[in-house]
């Protein structure tokens, strides 16, 4: 296939366009490069013949209809999105704008060369978005497909309305679309202001490790190449107008992640006074409206296309660690970015 994969310079993108190059697509990377983007992600694509890269911002339609009309794709991968809870507590805007706006601009393009090209059946555009348009669940239960929509931050609200918009541009226009929702990904290229790439990084340095509220916050973790294979099998192998959860099967609250992490650091990069890293873990004030629980049912996607994952958090976190402690100027060179090293999200 020759793909269309929107923000694949950032961290789920850019393993998406390294897997799918690998597999044999043809992929074009279209991405605006803002705070989080990173081309050294995919710097083992970057020569070769099947991959291409177009620096432009999903909101400007002239943009979107030139890659369109230049590169003529079997199907569009939309990952491109502002993502990170904290910095849409602090500036919602550029949430609206980029992850509804982007997103219509984007559908409204896609739909112009579908159209122009006959309206093929075989043509595909996926929308990848995030279990927490669900909201937040209890000690129970898991979120399905068929889940109510509950968002309750500015970034889960902004992915909640796109996903409304995909659907409804497949029910009015008949738009072949495929939804995808997953639960957190980790991994190598992790953008250096989430959880685990901050706790490695400030475990490294001796400082702090902080913890929201009291760590008792679950998350289900899916290792981000894991992940990758999923959505290329969706795009490929999905049913038009259908969405499917895709989640890890690894629920962790926060404190035992941060916990196992030390845990491995302790093994593979020994402080120097030989004391445990679980000694920098510090309790910080929550953050506003912190979601207290997801869980995701993987079942539709392992009964319709046969995919589970592969990787245990267990596994995935040594992975991850062992990438960190082995790509320091990867990292360290993103330390200078905007909010990255400092605390966001506080709701002043």
């Amino acid at each position: 296939m020759k793909l269309i994969v929107t923000g694949g310079a950032g961290f789920i993108g850019s393993a998406v366009v390294r897997r799918a190059v690998r597999d044999g697509h043809r992929v074009v990377n279209v991405d605006a490069l803002t705070y989080a983007a990173c081309l050294d992600n995919v710097a083992e694509v970057a020569d070769h013949p099947d991959y291409a890269f177009v620096e432009a911002d999903i909101r400007d339609r002239a943009a979107m209809d030139a890659v369109f009309a230049e590169h003529r794709p079997d199907a569009i991968m939309h990952l491109a999105a502002e993502s990170h809870v904290d910095r849409s507590i602090d500036g919602p805007g550029t949430f609206i704008d980029t992850n509804i706006g982007g997103t219509y601009t984007l559908l409204e393009a896609a739909r112009k060369y579908w159209t122009a090209q006959g309206r093929p059946d075989t043509f595909r555009f996926h929308h990848i978005s995030t279990d927490e348009v669900y909201g937040s669940l209890g000690p129970t239960g898991q979120f399905t497909e068929d889940t109510p929509y509950d968002p309750r931050s500015p970034y889960s609200a902004s992915k909640a309305a796109s996903d409304h918009l995909v659907r409804a541009w497949h029910h009015t226009y008949g738009l072949p679309v495929v939804l995808t929702n997953c639960s957190n990904n980790y991994g190598p290229f992790h953008f250096p202001e989430k959880l685990i790439p901050v706790t490695i990084i400030n475990a490294l340095a001796g400082k702090p490790l902080p913890i929201y509220g009291d760590g008792s916050n679950v998350r289900d973790w899916l290792y981000v190449e894991d992940h990758a294979e999923a959505l290329l099998l969706v795009v490929q192998k999905g049913q038009v107008g259908r969405s499917y959860n895709i989640g890890g099967e690894n629920e962790r609250t926060n404190l035992e992640l941060v916990q196992t992490l030390c845990a491995i650091l302790d093994e593979l990069r020994p402080r120097a006074d030989g004391r445990p890293y679980a000694e920098q873990i510090t309790f910080v004030a929550d953050r506003p409206g912190h979601d207290a629980r997801y869980a995701i049912d993987p079942s539709r996607i392992r009964a319709e296309l046969g995919w589970r994952p592969s990787v245990t958090v267990e596994e995935g976190l040594r992975r991850t660690v062992q990438w960190y402690l082995d790509n320091e100027p990867w990292w360290r060179a993103l330390q200078t970015r905007d909010g990255v090293g400092r605390r966001l999200g506080t709701g002043g």
